[in-house]
């Protein structure tokens, strides 16, 4: 069981809850901490984002007329029939991960901004089966994200001559039950932190993989 059911049909990939979960994320059109039920994915080309395109407008504009406004909304220039679904288990704690992932807006922290950049960044959504406090929901996207990370440094991906950490545009969203008592950690040490790590670290090497796969035979070709 994964918690939720996933809807494809380009441009827009879907996942609906039951029931409404407790989010955190820093989605362009509802971020912070928010209850939704549905977590939506646009795709997008190179030419539906022009400059003097706002993009958090245009995004909220086509989520709104696909009736999908009340959705935590992200954006992807990768083609959305192309996602991954994971999860993994430890202890009592089971994670689900799906994402999409591409790496041509590849980069490393801490490295000089890189401007004109190929289209190319890592959405995903980690939805665990436990309510979490806020001070957990905050630790399960710093997990999250150094899942995200390890994955990129696992596939040997290069940006400007070094190992990349993540994309320039890069979005987590956490997902965890609005019902029950919440779990306090959710840390490297626990079961939740556990099992959020290994889910991601999986989806996004995973979709990593195949991106860098389809590069190769493109080149090739």
């Amino acid at each position: 069981m994964i918690g939720f059911s996933i809807s494809c049909r380009s441009p827009f990939l879907v996942v609906q809850f039951e029931q409404p979960q407790t989010m955190l994320s820093w989605s362009l059109t509802r971020p912070g901490f928010t209850v939704a039920a549905s977590v939506a994915w646009l795709g997008v080309r190179d030419d539906d984002l022009s400059l003097d395109i706002d993009p958090i407008v245009f995004l909220k504009n086509r989520m709104e007329a696909a009736g999908l406004g009340e959705a935590i909304h992200l954006m992807t220039s990768r083609d959305v029939s192309h996602h991954h679904l994971t999860q993994a288990s430890f202890g009592s704690a089971t994670a689900t991960c799906l994402a999409t992932v591409g790496l041509g807006n590849a980069g490393r922290v801490g490295e000089h901004p890189a401007g004109g950049r190929a289209a190319g960044t890592i959405n995903l959504l980690a939805h665990v089966d436990q309510p979490l406090t806020q001070a957990a929901m905050v630790e399960a996207v710093s997990i999250a994200a150094e899942a995200r990370t390890t994955a990129i440094i696992d596939l040997d991906w290069l940006a400007q001559g070094k190992t990349a950490t993540g994309t320039g545009t890069d979005c987590i969203v956490i997902a965890a039950p609005c019902e029950g008592a919440p779990r306090q950690f959710a840390g490297l040490h626990t079961d939740i932190g556990a099992a959020i790590g290994r889910a991601v670290h999986d989806a996004v090497w995973q979709g990593g993989e195949a991106w860098i796969r389809e590069k190769v035979e493109t080149a090739l070709a």
